[in-house]
């Protein structure tokens, strides 16, 4: 049976055990094809209204980026308000921007309901190198402010001090609304709530047809589930199953580690415990975890494939942040994929009136997961207005299809990482 990628997250998870995989015939209202944040988001609202829900996952739940990522509640989108106005217009603009901050609402709602136990912190910061990326969060604290979300404070270098013990950075951005978690925790507390409902999860239990038809019907290797709705949750990891999504999206790879245990010298690098995040076009990210470790995460690989060492390629970037964890031991390294799209904001839309898909959060997945799991949810119920208003925005596929996206990609952003090196 397979197993959960060696991560921090895997080793220190509540919930060990694999639930039993799909053999035989089974109906259901909604069949969801994906067990991370996006599908456990929307199978949990849908039993929440009384339907029935069957949850298919291809290893285990929480496995790909739902259970591998920084763990850091990042409020909004990858692209902020006000370019999200100007490029789809004011009516969703306002929807969009008004949604920013439900995502972690939910969050925060499922763990005090369900009594999640997953570390949950309040707090996050953005990092600023320069004066031009000050600017650019004085710009973001005011746009957020414009839609009504008043929980942006500005730092500057002698108030970043209590919350972080470096001088790489100029000053920052406190987002009160932000946090952080531990994701694999998280995302198993909730398969767990909707499973208390009633819902059933089937794992390795990897998907291998979908007809869209009028009564759809979901195939696996050993079993097949009629429904008569069906959501396609599986964001990086879909693969080929249904190409007409997969040629949207592009699988990108982050990697992460954790040191050792530290005690004390966490708490002395991160004071107040916010999770940290820089403001590079290629950024890094950080945290503290429960029992006093540093989690450090950054660089990206296009098309999803592992870097050749995690270690050379992040424990530079956490040493220039951090020089006095020069001694200090690596115990975990990991790698995931999260589905970026040319646009760097989520996809939803139906493939058929019974087929709905969402994925494509390109980065932004622990808040915009939940958030688009419960607008599925409400269009299988019924509620189609706001999920009606992101599926007519325009989605594009890459240029130059798959074989030539990689490169497109990677010279966009050696480009913005030039600038980000010289401060342009």
């Amino acid at each position: 049976m397979t197993a959960h990628a060696p991560s921090y997250y895997a080793a220190t998870a509540n919930r060990q055990d694999a639930r039993p995989g799909l053999t035989g015939n089974h109906k259901a209202d909604v069949c969801v094809i994906g067990a991370g944040f996006t599908g456990i988001s929307a199978a949990l609202e849908l039993v929440e209204r009384g339907f029935s829900v069957i949850v298919l996952e291809a290893v285990r739940v929480g496995f790909g980026a739902s259970g591998r990522n920084g763990g850091q509640i990042v409020n909004g989108y990858s692209r902020d308000l006000d370019v999200i106005a100007a490029r789809y217009g004011k009516t969703a603009g306002s929807l969009i921007g008004g949604m920013a901050l439900e995502g972690g609402n939910i969050i925060r709602e499922r763990i005090e309901k369900y009594r999640i136990d997953c570390d949950l912190v309040n707090g996050g910061l953005f990092a600023a190198f320069t004066a031009k990326q000050m600017r650019g969060l004085e710009h973001h604290r005011d746009v957020w402010a414009s839609y009504g979300h008043h929980c942006l404070e500005m730092v500057d270098q002698n108030g970043l001090a209590a919350h972080v013990t470096t001088d790489r950075y100029v000053g920052g951005l406190v987002d009160h609304l932000g946090g952080h978690i531990h994701p694999l925790n998280l995302v198993q507390g909730e398969a767990a709530a909707l499973e208390s409902l009633g819902g059933q999860i089937f794992e390795n239990a990897p998907v291998i047809a979908v007809e869209t038809g009028a009564n759809p019907v979901v195939t696996t290797a050993q079993g097949q589930v009629q429904a008569k709705y069906v959501l396609v949750c599986g964001n990086a990891y879909l693969g080929n199953l249904l190409p007409e999504l997969s040629a949207k999206i592009m699988p990108v790879s982050t990697q992460v580690l954790a040191t050792e245990p530290l005690g004390t010298q966490a708490a002395q690098l991160l004071p107040s415990n916010v999770c940290v995040e820089d403001c590079n076009y290629v950024l890094d990210y950080y945290r503290r975890t429960a029992d006093n470790r540093i989690l450090y995460g950054g660089g990206i690989v296009y098309g999803g494939a592992d870097s050749a060492s995690i270690r050379a390629k992040i424990i530079p970037h956490m040493l220039r942040t951090f020089p006095s964890l020069k001694d200090a031991r690596i115990d975990f390294t990991w790698s995931g994929n999260f589905a970026l799209t040319l646009t760097r904001f989520p996809q939803v839309g139906k493939l058929s009136p019974t087929v709905f898909y969402s994925h494509g959060c390109s980065g932004h997945g622990v808040t915009t997961t939940h958030l688009l799991g419960r607008l599925l949810g409400e269009a299988v119920a019924g509620e189609a207005a706001r999920f009606n208003v992101l599926a007519a925005l325009p989605y594009f596929p890459f240029p130059g299809g798959k074989l030539f996206r990689v490169p497109l990609t990677a010279a966009g952003a050696w480009y913005y990482g030039l600038r980000d090196k010289f401060g342009i």
